[in-house]
C-alpha cells in the first residue's frame, strides 16, 4: 500500500483556511461559493467579527447525504474555523415533506424510515464538523419545534406573516404551477416550514447566518423575512452555486447515479476514480470548493493544467483530499493501491480483497466458474465481440490474467486474487473483473 502524502493525511484530520486572506468572508468569495447572498458588505462585517451561529439544513429524503450536501459541510466547516459555530440542522419534519422539485411532487416517505434516515444523516454531519471546543457544532432537528405545534397555532403565529401572492413567486413553486404535476398544499407549505426553522434557531440560539444551494434561495429569504416581521432584526443568507460541469451537464451524477457520502452507497473507490476523471476545464474549481488547499497550492496546480495537463496533477491532489477527506485516509490509501495496481503500477496480490473488489465491479465484468477459459471470459465481459477476435487478441499477446500474459486458448481463469477473483485486460487500459466461482 503506497504511503499517503503526508499532507493530505494532516489535512483530513485538522483541516484550516487559508492564512493569505484576512477575513473568512474573502475566502469564500475567491473559492466562488457566493452566488447570491444578503447584504454583502454585512456579511463581511459579520464574519470579521466576534462569533456568531450559524446554520444550514439537510433533508432525510434519502439515507445519505451526496456531493452537493458536501459542499454545505464544507462551506459551514469553512466558517468554524473561522471561529463561528455552526448547527447541523436534519430535518425530521421538512423530510417528511420534501422541499418541492422543479417537475413532479415527492413520494412521502414513512415516519419511521424518516426517522432512521435522521440519524444516519446526523452520524454522517458530524463526521465532518468539529463537535467539541469553543466553536462546538451542534446538531438540532427541526421536528423538536414543529410537532408539538398544533395546526391553529402554525396558522395563527407563522402562516399570518406570509403573503400567498410573494410565495406563488419562489422559483420552485412557480416552476410547477407552470408544470403539469402542479403543486400540491404540503410542498407549497414547504417555504413556511424553513422559514419557521430559522426563527426558531434564531430565538434559541442567536443564529445568524443560513446557508444553502442557490436553488433554495426562495426557502432561505423566507426566514430571513420571517425574522424581519416577527423580530424586527436582521440575519443573513448565502446561496452557494450549483454546481455544472463546463458542458453543461448536472454534477456528482454518473448514469442517474448520485455520489453518495456513505461508502456503502457509493464506494470509496468509485469516488476516488470519480474525482480522478473530472475534466481539465472543471478541476481548478473543484479544488476550491471541495478541498482545504491554499490559494497558493491550487494556483500552482492550476499552472501545471495549463502546461502539463497530461500528469493529471490537480485531478491526482483532487481525488486525494476529497476521499481522504469524506472516507479517511487509510481508505484512501487502499484505493489508490488497487488504481495502481490495477493499471500496472503494483502487486495485485496485495490488496485489500473488499477494496478490490469494489473496484472490479466499476469495470465491466461478470460471474463465471473456474472451469470458464479466458478466451469465454474475454467474450462474456465484453472486451472482445468474438471468440475469434479473442484468439486474435491472445496471438497477438495483447490479453493478460493477473498481470500475466496469456496466449493459450485453453488457460482457464483461476480466482487466484484476494476474495477469488481475477482481473482481465485486454491491451494496456481495458480491464474487466472475473468474479469466479466454484
Amino acid at each position: 500500500m503506497p504511503d499517503l502524502d503526508i499532507a493530505a493525511h494532516a489535512r483530513a484530520l485538522a483541516p484550516a483556511n487559508d492564512p493569505s486572506f484576512e477575513n473568512v468572508w474573502d475566502e469564500l468569495l475567491w473559492r466562488g461559493l457566493v452566488h447570491v447572498s444578503t447584504n454583502q458588505e454585512e456579511l463581511r462585517e459579520l464574519l470579521g467579527g466576534d462569533p456568531i451561529t450559524m446554520y444550514c439544513g439537510f433533508d432525510p429524503t434519502a439515507p445519505s447525504l451526496h456531493l452537493g450536501n458536501l459542499v454545505q459541510l464544507l462551506l459551514l466547516r469553512r466558517l468554524q474555523l473561522a471561529g463561528h459555530r455552526p448547527l447541523g440542522l436534519v430535518g425530521g419534519s421538512t423530510g417528511l415533506i420534501g422541499d418541492p422539485r422543479p417537475t413532479a411532487e415527492r413520494t412521502l416517505n414513512t415516519k419511521e424510515t424518516v426517522a432512521a434516515w435522521v440519524a444516519q444523516l446526523q452520524a454522517q454531519v458530524e463526521r465532518f464538523l468539529d463537535m467539541g471546543g469553543p466553536s462546538a457544532a451542534r446538531l438540532v432537528n427541526n421536528l423538536d419545534w414543529t410537532a408539538p405545534l398544533s395546526a391553529i397555532d402554525f396558522l395563527r403565529d407563522i402562516g399570518k406573516h406570509y403573503r400567498v401572492g410573494t410565495m406563488l413567486k419562489k422559483d420552485a413553486v412557480s416552476a410547477r404551477l407552470n408544470s403539469e404535476a402542479g403543486i400540491s398544499y404540503t410542498e407549497f407549505s414547504y417555504q413556511i416550514l424553513q422559514g419557521l426553522d430559522f426563527l426558531e434557531l434564531y430565538r434559541q440560539y442567536d443564529c445568524r447566518l443560513q446557508t444553502g444551494g442557490s436553488d433554495q434561495w426562495g426557502n432561505l429569504t423566507s426566514g430571513v423575512d420571517l425574522i424581519h416581521y416577527v423580530e424586527h432584526t436582521s440575519v443573513h443568507a448565502i446561496g452557494t452555486p450549483l454546481i455544472t460541469n463546463s458542458d453543461g451537464t448536472k454534477f456528482g451524477k454518473s448514469e442517474g447515479n448520485a455520489i453518495w457520502l456513505d461508502a456503502e452507497m457509493c464506494s470509496p473507490y468509485r469516488m476516488y476514480q470519480f474525482w480522478l476523471n473530472t475534466d481539465d476545464a472543471d478541476v481548478i474549481e473543484r479544488l476550491k470548493i471541495f478541498t482545504f488547499l491554499t490559494r497558493e497550492e491550487i494556483e500552482e496546480l492550476e499552472g501545471f493544467v495549463e502546461t502539463e495537463p497530461f500528469r493529471r496533477a490537480a485531478q491526482k491532489r483532487l481525488a486525494l483530499e476529497v476521499t481522504t477527506t469524506v472516507h479517511g485516509p487509510e481508505a484512501t490509501a487502499a484505493v489508490i493501491a488497487a488504481s495502481e495496481a490495477l493499471f500496472g503500477k503494483g502487486d495485485l496480490q496485495t490488496l485489500d480483497a473488499t477494496v478490490l473488489r469494489t473496484a472490479l465491479e466499476e469495470l465491466p465484468n461478470a460471474e463465471i466458474t473456474s472451469q470458464t477459459t479466458v478466451l469465454d471470459a474475454l467474450v462474456q465481459t465484453g472486451l472482445v465481440a468474438s471468440l475469434s477476435e479473442g484468439r486474435r487478441a491472445m496471438s497477438q499477446g495483447g490479453v493478460s490474467l493477473d498481470g500475466v500474459k496469456v496466449t493459450d486458448e485453453t488457460v482457464l481463469v483461476s480466482g487466484a486474487l484476494p476474495g477469488g477473483v481475477s482481473v482481465l485486460r485486454r491491451g494496456k487500459k481495458t480491464l474487466a473483473g472475473l468474479f469466479v466461482t466454484s
